[in-house]
């Protein structure tokens, strides 16, 4: 198909017509300045996250890159996995913003534009990290819970802070605080998690006062603060009587907001259609729950990162989105979220997994593997080298950079696979020169050595069972970014990794989304009701 014009894709997003902008360059360019409501897939993930994304082959899909080059290069793989409707943004984002387009900086930029509008809509209470820090000091009755993921939360958390990840709030408050006078603080890394946190709780009506962190872990570092390290403290499993609470207090939100909840029999029925109807299956329990057994398609998504990253999760505008958890309230405050965010069909499951297990829907068990369609043909097809048996010519290894940069065979130079077309015969012209393709599990690397091949690298082999078989069989290795032949834009540092400038920054940026009250970008069509309102 034509590419589309700047014009023409305005006048697309304007519309309430399904379709998909995917952005596929890689993460630190997508940060650096992208169209708003793109989602970020650089095309090295294409074969493997975009059949999560959009589950219709016939949406239209719009890919934009920074001149149009690398979009055009996905074309081929879209069409042997089955889509049909695919489209170039016609000189990428450059003519894009020629044209007088907008762009934005960042990651996640719908969700935190979307926090800074609940923050000023509901006057979100805040505590200064000084004034908590004085507050834990002299033994106040407190508990500080973080809202991010696990891992976040042990590279550095509030001390004494439990880990309750975002969605798991209003399930398990109840089993850490009994007294009402306690006061209940939310903190994330930043802001958004907890305000979302802060006002999740908040609409559940519990006595206690509620306030978030001012600027999360960042702020609390920025005011001389030292955070814990390597914690492990959890919320503990829910009793019967926590849960009887939040499933109450989730039928309340539910009526409260007219979430859709769906039928196990109904949801069935929709499922059927996914190659129709694009409808995203999201797990938003834990980890663990999901691995006890899921249903089967659905995608692990905690609750609270859905809403803190929606862009990653919701590709396609106007998706139907189905929460499911294990009974109401976990998937209801979700729902209940994404529905205030814009999202125009939003359900959740009728009492969770057990509900679909009762009627006789199956379950699968474990994390799946995500692998590309057709990897076990392509794999044969691609000749393969033992590790013990490399000769000379040249090595590649395809990793994320940082992957990369922690071990890789010896000698092994660096390039990203998205970009392996335009890079490849520019460092290796002679196309009779043997190379062998290398990455962590032999994924990625597979999919290289067929490219390689295509171009007419007659050479091309991959690294049998990747670098990990490479150190398994006791070879040695080598770490560091030594030898890279393109841009390792690939990976982004989180804010308090760069230093107290970029946190500052940061958080200045996040500030500015909304600083009025309004969003910048029109995101949201209608006010935020009050939390505690009654209908």
């Amino acid at each position: 198909m034509p590419p589309l014009s700047p014009e023409a894709l305005a006048t697309l997003m304007a519309g309430g017509a399904p379709h998909a902008l995917l952005d596929v360059r890689e993460r630190g360019a997508y940060e650096r300045g992208h169209i708003f409501r793109a989602t970020s897939l650089p095309r090295r993930l294409l074969e493997i996250r975009l059949p999560l994304l959009v589950s219709a082959h016939r949406t239209p899909l719009v890919l934009c890159d920074g001149d149009g080059r690398l979009a055009e290069l996905c074309r081929p793989a879209l069409a042997e996995m089955g889509y049909t409707d695919v489209r170039v943004l016609a000189g990428g984002l450059a003519a894009w913003r020629a044209a007088g387009r907008p762009t934005v900086e960042g990651l996640n930029v719908p969700s935190k534009v979307f926090g800074e509008r609940v923050l000023h809509e509901r006057g979100t209470p805040q505590i200064a990290p000084r004034e908590l820090q004085a507050r834990i000091a002299e033994g106040a009755d407190l508990v500080i819970v973080d809202s991010r993921t696990p891992q976040e939360y042990a590279r550095g958390c509030v001390p004494g802070a439990i880990s309750v990840p975002g969605g798991e709030l209003a399930l398990r408050i109840g089993e850490l605080v009994q007294r009402p006078e306690t006061t209940i603080v939310v903190h994330c890394g930043g802001r958004t998690r907890s305000y979302i946190g802060t006002e999740s709780l908040r609409r559940l009506g519990l006595p206690n006062p509620v306030v978030a962190l001012e600027n999360g872990t960042m702020g609390w570092e920025l005011a001389g603060l030292a955070l814990e390290r390597g914690a492990s403290r959890r919320a503990p499993a829910v009793s019967a009587e926590g849960r009887d609470a939040a499933t109450r207090m989730g039928e309340r939100v539910a009526a409260e907001d007219g979430v859709t909840m769906l039928s196990a029999e109904a949801l069935e029925a929709f499922w059927a259609r996914r190659d129709r109807v694009n409808v995203c299956l999201l797990d938003v329990r834990t980890a663990e729950e999901y691995a006890e057994g899921h249903l089967p398609g659905a995608v692990w998504a905690p609750g609270g990162q859905v809403v803190q990253a929606t862009d990653e999760y919701v590709a396609v505008h106007a998706a139907s989105i189905v929460l499911v958890c294990d009974g109401l309230v976990r998937s209801v405050m979700t729902a209940a979220w994404l529905t205030r965010m814009g999202f125009p069909s939003v359900a959740a499951l009728a009492g969770g997994v057990p509900a679909w297990e009762r009627g006789g829907g199956a379950v699968e068990r474990g994390h799946p593997r995500l692998l590309p369609l057709g990897y076990d043909a392509l794999r044969a097809s691609v000749p393969a080298v033992p590790p013990g048996d490399l000769e000379d010519g040249a090595i590649l290894n395809v990793d994320p950079s940082d992957v990369y940069a922690r071990d890789h065979v010896p000698g092994a130079v660096w390039v990203c696979r998205s970009r392996l077309e335009i890079v490849i015969p520019q460092v290796i012209p002679d196309r009779r020169r043997e190379i062998v393709v290398t990455c962590a599990d032999g994924v990625q690397s597979t999919l290289a050595a067929a490219t390689l091949l295509r171009l007419g690298y007659a050479g091309a082999r991959v690294l049998a069972g990747g670098t990990r078989a490479w150190l398994g069989a006791g070879l040695p290795g080598e770490s560091g970014l030594v030898g890279l032949l393109d841009e390792p834009d690939d990976v982004v540092l989180k804010p308090y990794e760069k230093g107290r400038a970029a946190m500052e920054a940061y958080l200045r940026w996040e500030e500015a989304l909304d600083s009025e009250g309004r969003s910048p970008h029109g995101l949201i069509p209608h006010p935020v009701r009050d939390s505690r309102a009654r209908p």
